[in-house]
């Protein structure tokens, strides 16, 4: 279940009650080799995929045959990811903290940026702006748990044509690494691949689409500066600001047609 039904008041020039839907928010505590890693705030929706791409994200792991054991318990009150690798994940790691502009905890961020920064996608995807459009009108159309709550960002893995994997989270960071876990896990190509989410693109947002290859970034918000910054340095293209008919271009890398 990833929503509940509760009466309330609502004040509209005086008090009145009225039945809404609130979005389902609970934690997955995930723990690598034994040792706790962190607790994710989030809807309790495919948790396997989000533990693992949040392990991916943050380079505790850089291959699915590093995985030796995955299992998710119910305590009630919260999610556990029990995840094995047959290697050492902490080995020579710093655990730096970096309070992202997200739910949840940034680790090693200034790793993370370091690393990343010097890598370059060469994805040779090609959209066209018709097609940009469309995948956004689309991703608003599955929005079914946004538009019944209101609380929650949607992303999705897309080839220009089709959309592929869509995930609802109550975290933007969520929906994305449920996308990086599913194509780590599945063995899913997306080298000509391109990410459609809501959501303001942040820096770690840009990080973590960068780390498992996906060219393009598109979302119906904007971006800060340094994700800009990110974008132009590993070569993805970073689009924001999707509305009906129109969307601005952070960085092309000449991937939009008719750019």
């Amino acid at each position: 279940m990833d929503s509940f039904d509760y009466d309330i008041h609502e004040y509209k020039t005086g008090f009145a009650k009225k039945h809404i839907t609130s979005i389902r928010e609970t934690g997955l505590t995930i723990m690598l080799n034994g040792r706790e890693v962190v607790t994710l705030l989030c809807t309790a929706k495919y948790p396997e995929y989000l533990a693992i791409g949040f392990l991916k994200s943050d380079a505790f792991i850089s291959s699915p045959d590093q995985i030796t054991d995955l299992t998710v318990r119910d305590e009630g009150d919260r999610l556990v990811a029990e995840v094995e690798t047959c290697h050492d994940p902490w080995k020579d790691r710093i655990m730096e903290r970096s309070i992202t502009s997200g739910c949840g905890k940034g680790t090693n961020f200034g790793r993370n940026v370091t690393t990343i920064s010097k890598r370059r996608l060469t994805g040779d995807i090609k959209v066209t702006p018709e097609q940009i459009l469309s995948l956004a009108r689309e991703l608003h159309s599955r929005s079914t748990l946004y538009n019944t709550t209101r609380g929650c960002h949607n992303s999705s893995l897309c080839t220009p044509d089709k959309m592929l994997l869509f995930r609802e989270d109550i975290g933007r960071h969520n929906a994305i690494d449920m996308i990086c876990g599913q194509c780590f896990l599945d063995n899913v190509s997306v080298e000509n691949k391109m990410i459609v989410s809501t959501g303001r693109i942040a820096s770690e947002i840009l990080l973590k689409v960068c780390r498992i290859g996906v060219p393009i970034l598109a979302s119906t918000a904007v971006a800060t500066s340094f994700s800009v910054e990110l974008a132009r340095k590993t070569g993805i293209t970073l689009i924001g600001n999707i509305k009906d008919d129109s969307f601005w271009v952070y960085n092309d890398q000449g991937r939009i047609i008719g750019f």
